[in-house]
């Protein structure tokens, strides 16, 4: 509690993790006077940590914290209940209680400009490595208000003042990964991998993408109507056919030349594998099928000749989690392998931690990281994140959860630090559409300014 004594009104906040200074002018100074957390659902029915933060200027700021299914083994602690009386033992009335209490008093008459020392405040007030007492649902719930106050204060667009305290002035739009089929977790059917997505690499803006990619979903849902297919969608959008690994991406390639696009050309490919789902828990030697074929243990070696071929045949320009999470090595030589023509992304692998993630580039695991705000906890913890990779040369993607809200504070933070890359869904469902409706406001408010630098933002991809 020492610690969050010292958050004062000091306009300069030292960046210690990354060596530089949040330098943010304050046209007035106002007070953070009132914070409320609530449960509310989410996307999937379970509920999650949603807080409200009121200023001395009238202003009120709403967060809502996104939740995933598959969720990597270093991530940030989740706090829930665990009381199976009330939604099976996933309520969050624990985290919302830290919220209304612990939280609240601390931040009561802060500054909710000094973003940093405010998040600062909230770790050392929880005091433990992965956020295990108050919650990562919690804190982030209140770190992302925080945020948006502090724009509102600053008088810009959540985008541009994320930009600000990033000290980015390179305002891109995102090129977008579309999850069109499902597998894994995510779906009761034969395909392995988690995540067959697309990406309007060829396209010539954000808009113009979203189009090209919207009407590919509904040309792949023609087909697979016609093919006898269910055709109803999964946790973020995407269809969730019983085809093998192999026929998803046939039938995505057929899709793509049916709305009349050209793979490899305007459309690229992109995977997120879940590897960590497919690891071998029993004698940790190798991966398994564990969908379409259960007896045959795959290693780290046959694993990468399976994405080797695959990106001979298909135009796929990214591949997410292609190795479990613990699995160093296996990452250098994937990215040894693959790593000049592809994409390779740490989700489980990196969980948004700098920590990781500087050991991922000392190492050359990896080229790209997956941003999920949830992971880490806190705004501030994320930009040092996403600042680290950029220094490094590495790709990023902003990305949502299977468990989502109609908060769209994602999309502000892809054009707000220059991500190049968002991963937010399939084209259906209110809770992913919600953010490439935002991103096209953004567009629009950029206007002739808005930059969309397709295949140019995908780290090492190329045709």
């Amino acid at each position: 509690m020492a610690k969050a004594e010292k958050v004062k009104k000091s306009k300069k906040i030292a960046d210690t993790e990354q060596g530089e200074t949040l330098a943010v002018s304050s046209p007035e100074f106002v007070k953070i006077t009132k914070v409320v957390g609530r449960q509310i659902l989410d996307s999937r029915g379970n509920p999650t940590v949603e807080v409200d933060i009121t200023l001395d200027n009238g202003y009120m700021a709403r967060a809502a914290v996104p939740s995933g299914a598959s969720t990597g083994e270093f991530e940030a602690c989740e706090l829930r209940d665990g009381d199976k009386k009330a939604y099976l033992g996933k309520g969050v009335l624990k985290a919302v209680a830290a919220v209304n209490g612990p939280i609240a008093k601390l931040l009561k008459g802060k500054n909710p400009l000094e973003q940093r020392a405010l998040d600062e405040a909230m770790i050392a007030l929880d005091g433990t490595p992965n956020k295990s007492n108050l919650g990562a649902n919690a804190l982030l719930g209140a770190s992302m208000a925080i945020t948006l106050c502090a724009a509102n204060v600053s008088k810009m667009p959540l985008w541009k003042y994320i930009g600000k305290i990033h000290h980015n002035r390179d305002f891109c739009l995102p090129t977008p990964m579309a999850n069109i089929i499902n597998g894994g977790k995510h779906a009761d059917n034969l395909i392995d991998f988690q995540e067959f997505m697309i990406m309007p690499v060829g396209a010539p803006s954000f808009s113009e993408g979203l189009r090209w990619i919207t009407e590919i979903f509904h040309a792949l849902k023609s087909i697979l109507k016609k093919g006898g297919h269910v055709t109803a969608v999964g946790d973020e959008g995407g269809f969730a056919p019983n085809l093998t690994n192999d026929q998803s991406l046939e039938v995505i390639m057929e899709a793509i030349v049916a709305a009349g696009y050209k793979p490899g050309k305007q459309i690229g490919i992109a995977l997120d594998c879940a590897s960590s789902e497919l690891f071998d828990e029993g004698d940790r030697k190798g991966y398994k099928f564990w969908k379409s074929n259960p007896d045959k243990l795959f290693t780290d070696d046959e694993m990468i000749k399976v994405y080797s071929d695959w990106c001979k045949k298909y135009p796929i320009v990214s591949i997410e989690d292609g190795l479990d999470q613990s699995d160093w090595e296996g990452y250098v030589k994937l990215t040894k392998a693959l790593g000049a023509k592809v994409q390779i992304v740490g989700d489980d692998f990196f969980v948004t931690n700098p920590v990781r993630l500087k050991q991922g580039i000392d190492m050359k695991a990896a080229n790209a990281i997956l941003i999920k705000v949830n992971q880490i906890g806190t705004v501030t913890e994320t930009l040092d994140a996403i600042k680290m990779a950029q220094k490094a040369g590495y790709g990023v993607i902003s990305s949502h959860r299977s468990g989502e809200t109609e908060d769209a504070f994602i999309a502000d933070l892809a054009v707000g630090t220059g991500a190049g890359q968002i991963k937010t869904g399939s084209l259906s469902r209110t809770d992913r559409i919600c953010k490439y409706n935002q991103l096209l406001r953004i567009e629009e408010q950029l206007g002739s300014k808005a930059v969309y630098k397709g295949l140019k933002s995908i780290k090492g991809a190329g045709f």
